[in-house]
């Protein structure tokens, strides 16, 4: 079933889950409807209904949906009913970042461990992790069976690394690196690009005058 389901729907699960979270944790709310979500979200009421459609009926005529049982359903339908360990690869100041970010808390996920090549950074304490030495990669993650890798190194590393998590037997990357990553086609790949977000959203800005 999952290959069938469009990747462009299965992107915006999350972002209803977050919402509902935030509706429920926040806001207290017990039910909501698509055209509540649709409303906060700036998506249509029929493409949320849509894309729910795709893996169950989950509201009722009227009443909408009740936001706990949502939420437990798309937790169920994107496997985060368990907590997946992620290992990290780059203690600097961006590892250093999200190593202490506290957003993964209570959302499925955990960094376990993080590896670095500058002796400098190997054995030091970074939010209750060991920086360890990344010629420890594969066989950490291999004894642990982590699935899931953010690589936070320069461009011209980042290839080198993400095959040898390939190796390893990492399935999903959040790739931090400005560079795109070749990879086999059952590895899923995310890029995180500030330059290149703030690029797009430049071609909407009125140029100023100079």
């Amino acid at each position: 079933m999952a290959n069938q389901i469009p990747d462009i729907v299965v992107g915006r699960l999350p972002i209803y889950l977050r919402e509902l979270r935030l509706l429920a944790e926040s806001e207290n709310k017990i039910t909501t409807s698509s055209h509540e979500l649709g409303r906060r979200l700036g998506i249509s009421s029929a493409q949320i209904r849509k894309d729910l459609s795709h893996f169950g009926e989950f509201g009722k005529q009227g009443t909408g949906y009740h936001t706990k049982y949502l939420i437990e359903q798309l937790q169920q339908i994107l496997h985060l009913t368990q907590e997946w360990e992620i290992a990290l690869v780059g203690a600097g100041y961006l590892g250093h970042a999200i190593v202490n970010y506290n957003g993964f808390q209570h959302r499925g996920f955990r960094i376990s461990r993080l590896f670095d090549s500058d002796p400098a950074k190997i054995g030091r304490k970074m939010n209750d992790l060991i920086v360890q030495d990344v010629a420890e990669l594969e066989e950490t993650i291999q004894k642990r069976q982590i699935k899931i890798a953010i690589i936070v190194v320069p461009a011209n590393t980042a290839q080198r690394i993400a095959d040898r998590l390939v190796k390893a037997g990492i399935e999903s990357i959040l790739n931090y690196a400005p560079i795109h990553l070749d990879v086999p086609a059952h590895v899923r790949v995310s890029y995180s690009d500030p330059v290149i977000q703030m690029q797009h959203m430049a071609y909407y800005l009125a140029p100023q005058d100079a």
